[in-house]
């Protein structure tokens, strides 16, 4: 191609002449390849061999909304479910800034330096507006990341009650089939709702943090009877004697409680997950009601019960999913909706008549 600028009127200019009919795509450069689909089977064998990476993959399936995924993850759960159940599943729920994730990286580090296999299944709050997370509890863990028998994964809690991830209960069949011993269950913090937590775990412990005011009335009732123990976390510097204080505090009012149904006696500990002080007393209270319970039979007992109550759950799940998803409930719902708003119709109403609806549809 010639340029005008290489005219010699313009004096000290000069363009290069370019390559004419350049090929779209560089011929030297490696194209991407689609990502290989495995079958259940595959999956299978790789989580029971303790591959890390296909367990993540496996763990993704389980958490994808695709029915194609969820059609594979529910053959992978059904195959791994044999597997399972050899683990000590401990859930771990408090108020904000108390330092759970600060604690489990703690806990967890003695934990593998011990020798145990342990997963961390950390529930991160979703944003109600985008439903986005930040998913960042791996990158706060430096230390226990980079355990060699450690599996860390992020969830988001996706609007899911109880602040734990609709689909953390499958993903520890999944962790248990891997060979983890050992499972901790970070929620997203203290609620009306940890019942969800509560019912896939065999100890809860509720973490505490002193100097927030008056720290029994910071965990509302509810959440202390469904605790199995308390530990009261940052008592390091300035704070020991505010939370020497607040255990006694907590063990009067524990006190005060009925008897539980398995017949163990909660208690409270004090820790400091920056200093690791009093970290292995916590775990040690753990062993104890893992120990007590398994001696009454208390320990299956509540594991029944447990599969029972995800039963139901999971129905309840699905109806609501074809209620919600059904093109014609969608469409009805939204005149129903016009008509509450117009004051045409109660709310009650409006319910029963989509009810009735959808009852005849099946």
């Amino acid at each position: 191609m010639q340029h005008p600028e290489n005219n010699k009127a313009y004096k000290g200019l000069a363009v290069n002449e370019g390559v004419e009919n350049l090929p779209q795509v560089n011929p030297y450069a490696s194209f991407h390849r689609q990502k290989r689909t495995l079958t259940a089977e595959q999956y299978v064998e790789g989580i029971l061999k303790g591959d890390i990476t296909l367990l993540g993959q496996a763990v993704t399936l389980v958490e994808s909304q695709l029915p194609s995924d969820q059609v594979i993850a529910q053959q992978v759960i059904e195959k791994c479910l044999p597997y399972s159940g050899k683990s000590i599943r401990v859930g771990i729920t408090g108020v904000p800034g108390a330092g759970k994730s600060s604690f489990i990286e703690s806990l967890g580090t003695e934990l593998c330096q011990q020798g145990k296999h342990l997963a961390v299944l950390a529930i991160d709050p979703s944003s109600e507006r985008t439903k986005g997370s930040i998913l960042g509890d791996k990158t706060r863990m430096n230390e226990l990341s980079v355990q060699a028998n450690a599996f860390i994964r992020p969830s988001p809690s996706a609007g899911s009650l109880g602040g734990v991830a609709r689909k953390t209960r499958e993903t520890i069949v999944l962790c248990e089939a891997a060979g983890f011993d050992t499972i901790l269950i970070e929620t997203v913090g203290v609620g009306q709702s940890e019942t969800a937590a509560h019912s896939m775990v065999d100890f809860f412990l509720l973490l505490q943090v002193t100097g927030t005011g008056d720290e029994l009335q910071g965990i509302k009732r509810g959440i202390m009877e469904m605790a199995d123990g308390i530990a009261i976390n940052k008592c390091d510097g300035n704070n020991i004697e505010r939370a020497q204080a607040a255990r006694v505090s907590f063990k009067n009012a524990l006190a005060l409680f009925p008897p539980t149904e398995s017949g163990w006696k909660p208690y409270a500990e004090t820790c400091s997950a920056v200093e690791k002080t009093g970290i292995m007393e916590v775990w040690q209270m753990v062993e104890k009601y893992i120990a007590f319970t398994h001696e009454n039979g208390y320990f299956d007992h509540k594991r029944t019960q447990q599969a029972k109550y995800w039963m139901y759950e999971t129905v309840n799940a699905h109806l609501l999913n074809s209620f919600y998803q059904n093109p014609e409930m969608e469409a009805m719902s939204k005149l129903m909706e016009q008509k509450v708003l117009n004051n045409e119709i109660s709310s009650f109403i409006a319910a029963s008549e989509l009810i009735n609806a959808y009852n005849h549809k099946q």
